[in-house]
């Protein structure tokens, strides 16, 4: 399928942008993980995170493992498409 560029402000913020090239990569990642990776605090990501969730990019799962509760995160169909566009309208204005 063609991505066709497209510069999305929900997903073009540093964090955020970090967050879904991260969550690109994989089926999902541990919030922990995505939380280390990208260098912030829970407080930082989980509001990142709640921006992308109500863009509908990012599903949130929550497991219990071990007696605790972890959460996961992916990307959903949407947010891969919109991550793949916005990245192809940078390559475009950079090109």
């Amino acid at each position: 399928m063609t991505v066709t560029p497209r510069f999305d402000a929900v997903i073009h913020a540093p964090n955020r942008l970090q967050i879904c090239a991260l969550l690109s990569a994989v089926d999902s990642a541990e919030f922990a993980i995505v939380r280390d990776s990208v260098g912030v605090s829970d407080s930082v990501l989980s509001k990142h995170v709640a921006m992308l969730q109500d863009a509908g990019y990012v599903d949130v799962r929550k497991a219990t493992v071990a007696s605790r509760v972890r959460t996961w995160l992916s990307l959903t169909r949407a947010g891969r498409h919109a991550f793949e566009a916005h990245v192809a309208e940078l390559r475009r204005i950079v090109g």
